[in-house]
């Protein structure tokens, strides 16, 4: 609204008429100033917002890297203290230098026939020394064909007629055998290669088309072939005491759907569902029943499952932290972002120093000092009052800061739970990797024409991640997945 003032004439012709007229131009003076400061709190307020959305990175909140746009910092920060691993290979990592081999494939001899300097023929002289170079090469590679072949015979006996039988899997007249659909499902699935480039590299590798019909029969196969260990992931990751979960977007038929990542050190399962909550997540079948212990980033559908505990990423509560010391500019969450680091900088000297829990009266101490800092944070985030009855409905809205220190505070068992147990980790880093793999996919070749198609990759994916968590070549355990014998793992991890 527009402020308008009293003229000169209007205020001397209020005096004239005394001292109620007075009154009444001054009230009505007051109640547009009122108007006005109202409407400029509420502006004010929507500007601070729009300022605090357009301030938000990948550094500074939850948002994804690939959100940034051509807006990215320079520079990243790191939480690596000080006296802390150096950044690169540590000792006794195995690098990628060619070496050469005790034994080659083959050797080729490139014999002396003749003096370099006289001409002399040196045939019938004695070789004094050998010297080798080794070249590391690709041999050519190219379709191999097998024709199997049956007998049949005619007992003489009885005239019955008997044929041989044809190996398991043989059934077609002409046919692909393992070796083409293990190629085909390392290119689509591993490499994100879609269908009709796959089928361009076979041909350009081996000169041979493959239809693309083939190549997406070969991945339900695939899916089919992997079901055993798709399922023993699953079993093994509800009885593991410490497990991340994540979800993520994801384009299914042109309409938004949702990935969802269950994961440790050793193992990975995906599941793709319409939903992003808890009908998704009981279908994925880890969380129902789950005992152990599950880190996320604070969804609330998480926390419908009560017969686990929970564990909140910390680098989750960096970031949020980080953006409200910048753009509020507030003390108290440097201080939390600085004790939560030092925290980590103790629980990880613990565990290079063979120790596994912390001494009960540095317990006390963090403890201690992240209540003081979460009841600072409360002093200059007071709650806004009580909204008058009648105006409006529900609870008054509350400031970012201020919902960040609730959550710090009804979860702070949650916030510290690395701490008191050296199992759970700092954050949920891994799991927003084992999705961020994924994500990948999306952005290489699109999202996926049917909820099928979706499905059966992310089985595929779960089986590929957990075989090389396990240090089982990928292109390998497709091959053996395809030979009938799926890597499936045993053994329950410790986290």
């Amino acid at each position: 609204m527009n402020l308008r003032l009293p003229t000169r004439d209007e205020i001397h012709r209020a005096f004239l008429e005394g001292e109620e007229a007075m009154v009444e131009l001054v009230a009505r003076v007051g109640q547009q100033v009122e108007e006005l400061a109202r409407e400029l709190e509420t502006q004010a307020a929507a500007l601070k917002e729009m300022q605090a959305r357009l301030g938000k990175t990948s550094a500074n909140s939850s948002k994804p890297p690939s959100s940034d746009g051509y807006a990215k910092p320079k520079r990243t920060t790191s939480l690596r203290q000080p006296g802390q691993k150096p950044l690169g290979g540590q000792p006794g990592h195995r690098g990628d230098t060619l070496e050469r081999v005790a034994v080659p494939d083959q050797t080729e001899l490139h014999p002396v026939v003749a003096c370099g300097q006289w001409g002399a023929s040196l045939a019938a002289v004695a070789v004094t020394a050998h010297e080798e170079r080794q070249v590391f090469d690709l041999p050519a590679i190219r379709i191999e064909v097998t024709a199997h072949r049956i007998e049949v015979k005619t007992c003489p006996g009885c005239g019955a007629e008997n044929r041989g039988v044809f190996p398991v899997g043989v059934t077609g007249l002409v046919q692909y055998g393992p070796g083409v659909k293990t190629w085909a499902t390392y290119f689509q699935t591993q490499h994100f290669v879609p269908v009709e480039r796959t089928a361009q590299i076979i041909e350009d590798l081996v000169g041979h088309r493959v239809a693309e019909a083939t190549l997406m029969k070969a991945q339900r196969e695939c899916v089919a072939a992997i079901a055993p260990a798709t399922a023993a992931i699953k079993d093994q990751l509800r009885d593991t005491p410490v497990v991340r979960f994540d979800e993520s977007g994801l384009r299914v038929e042109g309409k938004l759907q949702w990935l969802h990542v269950a994961s440790t050190e050793d193992l990975t399962d995906y599941t793709v569902h319409a939903k992003r909550g808890q009908a998704a997540m009981d279908a994925a079948g880890i969380l129902p029943g789950f005992t152990g212990r599950g880190m996320h980033d604070h969804w609330k559908s998480y926390l419908a499952y009560t017969d686990c505990t929970h564990a909140l990423c910390n680098a989750h509560h960096l970031r949020e932290l980080k953006f409200i010391h910048a753009q509020d500019d507030q003390a108290w969450a440097e201080t939390l972002t600085k004790l939560l680091v030092e925290i980590k900088t103790a629980v990880d000297a613990a565990q290079d120093a063979g120790q596994t829990a912390l001494p009960a009266e540095t317990l006390t101490g963090f403890a201690q000092r992240y209540d003081a800092v979460v009841e600072a944070g409360y002093t200059v985030n007071p709650r806004p009052p009580p909204v008058a009855e009648g105006k409006q409905r529900g609870r008054p809205a509350q400031t970012p800061p201020l919902n960040r220190l609730d959550r710090l505070r009804d979860f702070k068992a949650e916030t510290l739970a690395f701490m008191h147990d050296f199992r759970v980790p700092f954050d949920n880093n891994l799991a927003e990797r084992d999705v961020r793999m994924v994500k990948v996919k999306q952005k290489v070749s699109g999202g996926f024409r049917t909820a099928e198609g979706a499905q059966g990759f992310a089985q595929i994916r779960g089986y590929l991640s957990t075989a090389r968590k396990n240090a089982v070549n990928v292109f390998t355990a497709i091959r053996e997945a395809f030979a009938g014998c799926p890597l499936i793992p045993t053994t329950a991890p410790s986290t």
